[in-house]
């Protein structure tokens, strides 16, 4: 696996993602007002590691995340991706650390997928777009 990561080749989301490594998180952690942190993950057919900034929210010491794409049909790449490999690569601000990815149980998401909707009201709507359950991912520090 290499060193090298990939932003993604959406122009608006790779520069967020430069600007955040860039200024080591102190321009990007609030994006329009709410805080993002960046997900790396390890591509599962190509091995290439692939970062994406994402809206984020926490439970405990746990960060959560929510695998919405939009409200597209799919789930993001992201998330087919650390179902394979789970151990990501998180920066929140300054900090970069590993963690283990899981998404959320049926008793767990409720309660947390209000929290992400009242971080960031577009999830319910991208969820009446979608036929599909969109996941709430868990992000526990290794």
């Amino acid at each position: 696996m290499s060193d090298e990561i990939t932003d993604s080749p959406t122009g608006w989301v790779a520069k967020h993602a430069r600007r955040y490594v860039e200024s080591n998180g102190a321009e990007g952690h609030l994006y329009h007002g709410r805080p993002t942190l960046l997900l790396t993950t390890v591509g599962r057919r190509s091995g290439v590691r692939r970062r994406t900034p994402l809206i984020y929210g926490r439970d405990g010491d746990a960060y959560v995340i929510v695998a919405s794409n939009g409200g597209a049909a799919g789930h993001p790449l992201w998330y087919h991706n650390l179902l394979v490999l789970p151990q990501v690569e998180v920066q929140v601000e300054a900090e970069t650390f590993t963690a283990l990815a899981r998404t959320a149980t049926a008793e767990e998401k409720p309660a947390l997928w209000r929290q992400m909707v009242g971080i960031h009201a577009e999830y319910a709507d991208y969820q009446r777009k979608t036929d599909r359950d969109i996941p709430v991912v868990i992000l526990t520090p290794a």
